[in-house]
């Protein structure tokens, strides 16, 4: 089966038995392609697989633009962040029923973590754009579009693990959503990450791994911390794509970034720095 036949199913049974109707709250079932409540509200999946159970226009900025999110599916396809997929796929290896990836973004670190397990997946994003792509990602997956920061279209207690790449961290969604036995598994860049590249990426914030304790602390206890540090060789055209996939895109036009891009030349020798962190719930 190739990533886009299965962008044509419906979406995994598990992940209609989580979603829930994002105007009256409850649950969904499915009618082909089709999602309906008890109160007759239905949502329709896009001809790409996913499902768009939002209401309001995001404002500008907030959701990945379909450029950045080429440049993220063909820089992931290139194998450089392949040793963050495995360290989160060994982190997620006892995933059972439903994982929920927030912030999914194309489904690459998702459909990672369900090809080394058995479970199904949902992937939750507000870019329309990546989603499609993430659709098509496994078989075993189910996209939905949605602000993490509202509360989540998700029935209590579903998810035996959720999943958080680079994303924005909702701690009382997250806690919500598993189970009490559930894991919690966060990525996030580490200080060092991509700093041969200068300006051309924005700085990562000194203080993350404070601001991630003061997120989660009051839901969740660190079970483990892995460091995951390489040096890799980047193509001009992947340094390229590491910049037109993160928030930097939004500010090409500032510094030169854009000029100095298209001037690059040379392949570089450069960091790539994450730390994977593993919390269960408290409370």
């Amino acid at each position: 089966m190739t990533p886009a036949d299965h962008g044509n199913d419906p979406l995994p049974p598990r992940v209609v038995e989580a979603l829930r109707c994002s105007v009256c709250g409850s649950p969904f079932d499915a009618a082909g392609r089709t999602l309906r409540c008890e109160n007759r509200h239905s949502f329709d999946l896009a001809r790409q697989g996913y499902v768009n159970l939002l209401h309001a226009r995001i404002p500008a900025g907030t959701a990945d633009t379909a450029p950045m999110v080429a440049a993220r599916a063909d820089f992931l396809a290139s194998g450089a962040y392949d040793v963050l997929a495995g360290e989160l796929a060994r982190a997620c290896a006892a995933a059972e029923g439903l994982v929920i990836d927030a912030g999914a973004g194309t489904g690459y670190y998702l459909a990672r973590v369900l090809e080394a397990s058995e479970a199904s997946g949902l992937a939750l994003d507000v870019s329309a754009a990546a989603l499609r792509r993430a659709a098509r990602a496994h078989p075993r997956l189910g996209a939905a579009v949605w602000n993490l920061w509202e509360p989540w279209p998700v029935g209590d207690g579903v998810a035996s693990v959720v999943l958080n790449v680079f994303a924005p961290r909702n701690g009382p969604e997250f806690h919500r959503v598993l189970r009490p036995d559930g894991l919690l598994v966060v990525a996030a860049p580490g200080p060092d990450h991509l700093r041969e590249l200068g300006d051309l990426v924005l700085a990562v914030d000194e203080r993350k791994e404070e601001r991630l304790a003061g997120t989660l602390g009051e839901y969740f206890a660190r079970t483990g911390r892995t460091e995951v540090r390489r040096t890799v060789e980047l193509t001009p055209r992947q340094i390229r794509q590491a910049v037109e996939m993160g928030p930097a895109a939004f500010h090409l036009d500032r510094g030169g970034r854009r000029e100095r891009l298209a001037a690059l030349a040379d392949s570089q020798r450069v960091t790539v720095s994450f730390t994977v962190s593993t919390y269960r719930r408290t409370g």
